[in-house]
């Protein structure tokens, strides 16, 4: 089978097409044809070195965690009516830049009728992860909240999920492209934060709407998602996840119990399979119903991997890049459902 494999530790250009034996169903496994390939921007600083002592991958490896498919074929011990039902999967951090794969049948979780395998392998990851944050934050009708990376896979649907709890969004994103799109999808105000005054406007937009940040959704991390920390009111909720910057915002804890705010990060939402499982299956319904669009930014063939970390790299994209053992999707294809008002 055609694999995306990482030679060695580095940039995108270790990141080649290769060829591995296909995989064997043991007990309790399936092997799933697979379709679409979520990417993460993890899974780039993974292939570059980074985070070592957290993931301790070991080149040649077969990276991607988030895969959409086919079942194939299932081992013993393995109820045989699952064989042809299109799914998700969650495979951790390796295995998944492949034509197949195989994973424990407990991981999978059944794509719902009316919703695509390319729109349900953008969910896998980020829509289980925004879901698990909601949960967390917990974000009351009327409350303030403050999304920071609202235009990447995950702040696409937090703005989204934000907006549908009855919450007052404020969301930010850079440039005009990003600032447009999160827009669309349900924040009240938007600000843009390649303007160095960002949070100075951000801070404005919370105090019209009411006050300062009932909760606030760093997905950037950095000296911003600190920044951010200033704008959550006291007895407010801080959410510490994402590190596309290279670091997890850094928060003075004193100063965070002194306020009492109640402080959150990337550990708090590391979830059991059986919780992985619920929240993909929730997600999934969500995007089927209409109620929760997944935004694709782009497609790229299983051979071109090396140019979608180098696209992710960049963050010049609107949500989500995916890897395809298929064709991207082409003029006239269906459009991924769309959100009701």
């Amino acid at each position: 089978m055609r694999v995306a494999l990482v030679r060695e530790l580095g940039g995108p250009e270790v990141l080649v097409p290769a060829e591995r034996p296909d995989p064997v169903a043991g007990p309790d496994e399936v092997v799933i044809d697979v379709s679409d390939v979520d990417t993460l921007f993890v899974e780039t600083q993974i292939r570059s070195g980074a985070f070592r002592d957290h993931f301790p991958v070991v080149p040649p490896y077969v990276p991607g965690g988030g895969i959409a498919g086919t079942v194939r074929t299932v081992g013993e011990g393995v109820d045989v009516r699952w064989t042809g039902r299109r799914v998700v999967a969650s495979l951790g951090f390796t295995g998944g830049y492949a034509e197949q794969a195989v994973t424990p049948a407990d991981h999978l979780v059944p794509v719902p009728d009316g919703l695509g395998l390319r729109e349900a392998a953008a969910l896998i990851h980020d829509g289980v992860t925004a879901a698990a944050l909601l949960e967390a934050t917990a974000p009351e009708p009327g409350e303030r909240v403050l999304v920071l990376g609202a235009s990447g896979g995950m702040g696409t649907l937090l703005v989204q999920l934000v907006h549908a709890a009855g919450a007052h969004v404020v969301a930010v994103a850079r440039g005009k492209r990003k600032t447009e799109l999160v827009r669309e999808l349900g924040a009240d105000d938007v600000v843009d934060g390649a303007d160095a005054e960002w949070a100075e406007h951000a801070r404005a937009a919370l105090e019209k709407a009411g006050g300062p940040a009932d909760v606030v959704l760093d997905g950037v991390g950095g000296t911003m998602g600190a920044a951010a920390f200033a704008l959550v009111a006291e007895g407010g909720r801080f959410s510490a996840h994402g590190a596309p910057t290279g670091a997890f915002a850094r928060i003075d804890a004193e100063e965070a119990a002194r306020r009492s705010v109640s402080l959150r990060s990337i550990a708090d939402v590391q979830l059991t399979d059986a919780e992985h499982v619920r929240l993909a299956g929730h997600a999934l319904a969500e995007a089927a119903a209409g109620r929760l669009r997944p935004v694709i930014g782009q497609v790229y063939p299983l051979e071109q991997a090396a140019q979608a970390h180098a696209a992710i790299e960049g963050r010049g994209l609107l949500g989500k890049v995916l890897l395809s053992t298929r064709k991207a999707r082409r003029a006239g294809d269906p459009e991924p459902p769309r959100p009701r008002p």
